[in-house]
């Protein structure tokens, strides 16, 4: 779980700092990374961002529930 946790929150790193990209210069480093954003790769990469945000929901809203010290005990011990 651990390693999975520190993979996905990797790929928000990246996808966010994508956003922050397009925010500023409008470019998409992923779209161009990957043949343009309307390319299948690309779409996949997007894809694969998003359900590590969907993943990252479990231990976020862990932490707004149990508090944060015991969401990360808990998370440990899966």
């Amino acid at each position: 779980m651990r390693y999975m946790n520190l993979i996905t929150l990797a790929l928000i790193i990246i996808g966010g700092l994508n956003w922050l990209a397009m925010g500023v210069s409008g470019f998409d480093v992923i779209g161009a990374i990957f043949g343009g954003s309307g390319s299948a790769v690309s779409r996949i990469a997007y894809v694969i961002v998003g359900l590590a945000a969907v993943w990252q929901l479990m231990p976020g809203f862990q932490s707004l529930t149990m508090g944060e010290v015991d969401a990360e005990r808990h998370m440990h011990h899966q």
